[in-house]
This record gives structure tokens, C-alpha cells and sequence, in this order.
């Protein structure tokens, strides 16, 4: 039957070359230091064994490891020979410790079954970690050593820092489930003001213009009149910009106004919120209000739900107050988007939403040990814009790349980490 065994290894990394050290019993094999230390050999190439497994050799006594992950949870399958022929796995008896970036240390004993030494517990991702493997047959002993990595690489403290690599540490966080809407970003009723003659009369003299900057009670025009031909000013109410003007000098006031002056600090957004959602959205609650690109966020809070729907539409209008320093990057009339938090969960662990990367098929968040990161496959749970719970593949207190993952992936991947099957 054609052999279905997996072999996963790790090849160098553009910052942290694998130096695959294989020793004979009695050797001491150069141990690379948990944050990655002393990998800067060139890549070395190992033997392959019949089963596309790695061959360890001690003489003319040989052990072949593979990890087989056809259908079940990936474990050691391990072929033993001598003198180039298959031993019987009951004649065999073997042990393999992993050591993870870290500290941790996976042990496994395994067990004959058909024509192979069975691992007796799940190999778990990541498969990179640094490996003992001991037998003994025939009264001999054997043992080898050799590092497999994947995933893994090594930056400086400044390079990390100049690339904007900031980490985490996992812990729990409040998942908010959000509400995404539409809606568009206006002058607030009190940061506008109509500028308006008080008497009916013929406009003799104006200063404003569109664009212009005002003082509150400033005189923009000055007014004739036309019962006590006695001329009067007209100032403005408040301090803001001239958005509009409808008069000029010889007109005739009227019910139109002079001027509207608006103060482009005093912004809120108004988003439409459908009937499916109106039930669930109230005043108080936290808003994250982003432009249409993307490119700008920031923290809010709905002030004010309006209680009349429109009549076509059938959407109500939540008032979302935002600070003055959103006039530095809206402008009225801009259209948005908002993310309601309409009700929050616990979850025992998460990380950032941002920080989650692709890796193979896995999502994964890098770890960092020292200068070394990993990655470490997550078993995802509920996810926010914020916030991702992670059921599985992280321990609690793991510091994390939760700004800056992208570039940890992309040093990775150009440096030819592999999965080797």
C-alpha cells in the first residue's frame, strides 16, 4: 500500500537558521537557546527513510520519525532498522521529549502497533520545537538530538521597535456584540446659528463672506430701517465659519436669512437605524465611528435616539456625540459607519482582533520569547472588531504581537519556513 506519512520539519528562517543536529549515543548535541540563539548555521539537509520520515542513525542501528496526521490528531509513527532491514517495534523500546520555545517540555512514550512505534498523545501545533529522541535494543543504547522549527524567527528588540511590533499579553476581555450601520456626519442644532435682521430694511453695508471665519457677536452687515430709516447692525450669535450667505449690500431683508455661521467643531453623527435594530440600540451605549476607508476610528457614544421613524425608510435617527477632535478628520455632510456595542460577554481569553494572522491554513498569533516569535494556532471562539476569543492553542498570560503581526508573517514567510510533508 502507498505510505500516508507526514513529516513536518522546519527549515531556516531569515533571522533564525535551524541547525538540524543529529549525535550518536554519547554525544552532546549544541542545544539553541530558548529565544532562538545560535541558529545561524546554514540550512543543513537531513537524510529521508523510506517512509519520507527522518532518519537517525547510531551505527548500523536506525530510527525513522515521521508524524502521521491522516485523519487523526498528528503522532510519532517511528520505524526502527538494523543493518538496513525493519526490527520488529517490540524489540524496540523509545522515548521523545519536545522542548518548546519557552521552556515547556512535551514527553512521549510509545507502543508497538503493526510495523511501527505509535507516539501515545497528539503532536500539537506549532510542530517547532527542539528534540530528544532515546532507544534502546538488544541491549544498546541510543540517543539523538536536532532541532525542527516552523513558524519561528528572531528580531532585535530596536528592529521590533522600529517596525512598530507591539505585544499583549492574552488575558480575558469583554466581547461587545456590535450593530453595524450606516450614516453621515452634521453640525450639531447648537453649533449653527441663523444671522438675521431683526427689522425689515435695505441692507447698506456687509462684511461676511462664505468661508470666513466669525467671532460671536461680530457685525457682518449693517441695516436701513425701512420704517425708521435709523441703520442697525447685525451680528452673529456665535463664533464659526459662514457656510451661507443670501444677501449682499442693496437687498431687502425678508424671512431668508443674512447668514448661516456653523461651528465645525461642534460635530455629531446621525446614523439610520433599521427597525430590526431599533429595539437593541439606546442612548449610552459605546459607538466605534469609522470614515468609509477605514483609515479613521475613533471611540463615541450615542447620545440620542430620535422617536419618529421616517416615513419611507421606516429608520429612526441615533445622535452619536462626538468630541471637537473630530473636526480634524470629519467634515459635515461626510458619510460613515458606526459599530454599535449593543450588549457585552465575558470571554476567559482573547486577543486582538488585529493581531490575528493566516499561516498555512490556521489562524495564528505570533508569541514572543525574548527577540523570538512563534506562531501559535488558534481555536477561535466568538469574534469582534476589537476582540477574538480563543478556545484553544494559547495559554493565558502568553505575550503576544498585537500590533505589527503582519510584518513577524511576512519576515516568516520570505525566509522559507516550511511544513515539510
Amino acid at each position: 500500500m502507498t505510505p500516508k506519512y507526514l513529516l513536518r520539519t522546519g527549515l531556516p528562517l531569515s533571522l533564525l537558521a535551524a541547525v538540524t543536529l543529529l549525535s550518536a549515543c554519547g554525544g552532546s548535541p549544541e542545544t539553541p537557546t530558548e529565544e532562538g540563539e545560535g541558529h545561524e548555521a546554514a540550512e543543513e539537509e537531513f537524510e529521508r527513510g523510506p517512509h519520507r520520515g527522518r532518519m537517525l542513525r547510531d551505527g548500523d542501528f536506525a530510527v525513522e520519525v515521521t508524524i502521521f496526521e491522516d485523519g487523526v490528531e498528528p503522532e510519532f509513527h517511528v520505524y526502527a532498522y538494523r543493518g538496513g532491514k525493519p526490527v520488529a517495534p517490540s524489540q524496540v523500546k523509545l522515548s521523545v521529549e519536545l522542548k518548546r520555545l519557552g521552556g515547556r517540555v512535551d514527553r512521549f512514550g510509545f507502543a508497538p502497533q503493526g510495523d511501527y512505534l505509535k507516539g501515545n498523545g497528539a503532536v500539537r501545533e506549532p510542530h517547532s520545537f527542539d528534540v530528544k529522541v532515546t532507544a534502546s535494543e538488544g541491549g544498546r543504547s541510543h540517543s539523538w538530538a536536532y532541532a525542527s522549527y516552523e513558524g519561528r524567527t528572531t528580531i532585535s528588540a530596536d528592529a521590533a521597535r522600529a517596525g512598530g511590533v507591539k505585544v499583549e499579553k492574552a488575558g480575558p476581555a469583554d466581547l461587545a456584540e456590535m450593530v453595524d450601520v450606516s450614516g453621515r456626519i452634521e453640525i450639531t442644532p447648537e453649533g449653527k446659528a441663523e444671522v438675521r435682521a431683526r427689522l425689515p430694511g435695505v441692507v447698506t453695508w456687509m462684511r461676511g463672506e462664505l468661508g470666513q471665519k466669525v467671532s460671536r457677536g461680530q457685525v457682518l452687515a449693517r441695516v436701513e430701517s425701512q420704517h425708521s430709516l435709523i441703520t442697525y447692525p447685525v451680528t452673529t450669535p456665535i463664533g464659526g465659519v459662514i457656510i451661507e450667505k443670501n444677501s449682499n449690500i442693496g437687498g431687502v431683508t425678508g424671512d431668508t436669512p443674512l447668514f448661516v455661521v456653523a461651528d465645525p467643531n461642534k460635530l455629531h453623527a446621525e446614523f439610520f437605524i433599521y427597525p430590526r435594530d431599533a429595539e437593541r440600540v439606546r442612548a449610552g451605549q459605546r459607538v466605534e465611528v469609522r470614515s468609509l476607508s477605514g483609515d479613521t476610528r475613533l471611540q463615541a457614544e450615542v447620545e440620542a435616539i430620535v422617536p419618529t421613524a421616517d416615513l419611507v425608510s421606516q429608520t429612526l435617527m441615533a445622535h452619536v456625540h462626538l468630541p471637537e477632535s473630530a473636526n480634524q478628520s470629519f467634515r459635515a455632510g461626510m458619510g460613515v459607519e458606526g459599530s454599535f456595542a449593543v450588549g457585552e460577554q465575558a470571554a476567559p481569553l482573547a486577543v486582538r482582533t488585529g493581531a490575528i494572522q493566516r499561516f498555512r491554513d490556521f489562524e495564528v498569533v505570533f508569541a514572543r520569547v525574548g527577540n523570538t516569535y512563534e506562531v501559535r494556532m488558534l481555536k477561535i471562539g466568538r469574534r469582534t472588531p476589537e476582540w477574538t476569543e480563543v478556545l484553544g492553542g494559547l495559554e493565558p498570560g502568553t505575550e503576544y504581537v498585537a500590533e505589527g503581526a503582519f510584518l513577524i508573517r511576512a519576515d516568516i514567510e520570505k525566509s522559507g519556513a516550511s511544513h515539510d510533508h
